[in-house]
């Protein structure tokens, strides 16, 4: 069944309430890399804590700056996330009625 317009209006204003700021990742990536505030705060835990532990290692670093052209894909890949699931959501909802 496909969603009405309005069902996607509503996902895509979800979406866009919850997508995180480019600008605040680029600030922790910066300021705070080295404890990698910014893959906490785009919800990547398990990537931030082995990126801490590898930076007891040299590759620890190169990481750091693989991640400031990442940043935007991790941002837009969470965005997908969330529309899917509002869109999975709104399907199921509208097979109630």
């Amino acid at each position: 069944m496909s969603l009405s317009t309005n069902d996607m209006i509503y996902i895509e204003q979800r979406v866009a309430n919850e997508k995180k700021s480019a600008a605040a990742a680029y600030l922790l990536w910066f300021f705070l890399g080295c404890v990698s505030a910014h893959r906490f705060y785009l919800g990547k835990w398990g990537t931030a804590l082995l990126q801490i532990l590898s930076y007891f290692v040299l590759i620890g670093f190169v990481w750091w700056v693989i991640d400031f052209f990442l940043i935007p894909s991790i941002i837009e890949d969470d965005a997908d996330e969330k529309r899917h699931r509002a869109a999975r959501y709104m399907r199921r909802r509208s097979y109630a009625y």
